[in-house]
């Protein structure tokens, strides 16, 4: 390895040290009770160095969930590329069954996202700053805008599904509430179907 990328490697070794401690305060102890004197000491990296990663405990929050979030969609993306599906829709289907699978195997990580991941956040941190995470969102992002079939507005589309998958299996998957995930999977799915059925621009509309 050369020297750059030594260099390079142990920022990387350092940030993640960051965002695993911070991730485990947040989920712990709850953001407002955890202070970046905190993040610090439990992941044994300089204060200094904190502040050249991050602006604040909540920068650091928003660029936790972005990284967090890039691992589970890149999991279900690479399932995606060995699927076979090409249908449109299917393909937003089973993105969306790959993601919930790994809420349910990781609830905590199900917690923090779910109380903390807004639009805004989706946005600046997901998609503007993709080239800082493991996949680039911004595809993610365009494959609405991209499908040969096009609809009214690909970002509320976009938004509505994120918000729809989020309201309706967090009480599902943490308390089975109404019904077990997996007893709702159908439900959701048919909603999705309607959903970007609703949204499709027809022919005559062109």
């Amino acid at each position: 390895m050369t020297a750059m990328g030594k260099i390079e490697a142990n920022k990387k070794q350092k940030r993640e040290a960051l965002f695993n401690a911070a991730f485990e305060l947040f989920t712990t102890r709850g953001i407002a009770k955890t202070t970046i004197n905190d993040i610090v000491q439990s992941s044994g990296v300089a204060k200094g160095t904190f502040y050249l990663y991050f602006k604040d405990k909540y920068d650091i929050r928003n660029k936790l969930i972005a990284h967090k979030a890039s691992r589970i969609f890149y999991a279900a993306d690479a399932a995606l590329k060995t699927s076979g599906i090409t249908d449109f829709t299917e393909k937003i289907l089973f993105l969306t069954d790959h993601i919930i699978d790994q809420f349910v195997g990781d609830k905590s990580l199900l917690n923090f996202v779910s109380k903390n991941l807004s639009w805004g956040i989706f946005k600046n941190e997901l998609i503007s700053a993709s080239n800082d995470y493991d996949i680039d969102f911004y595809n993610i992002y365009t494959v609405f805008e991209n499908s040969p079939q096009k609809f009214k507005n690909p970002e509320v589309l976009l938004f509505m599904i994120v918000e729809l998958v989020s309201s309706t299996c967090f009480s599902s998957i943490l308390y089975n509430e109404p019904v077990e995930v997996e007893e709702l999977k159908p439900y959701l799915f048919d909603a999705i179907r309607q959903l970007i059925q609703s949204q499709k621009i027809l022919s005559t509309e062109l």
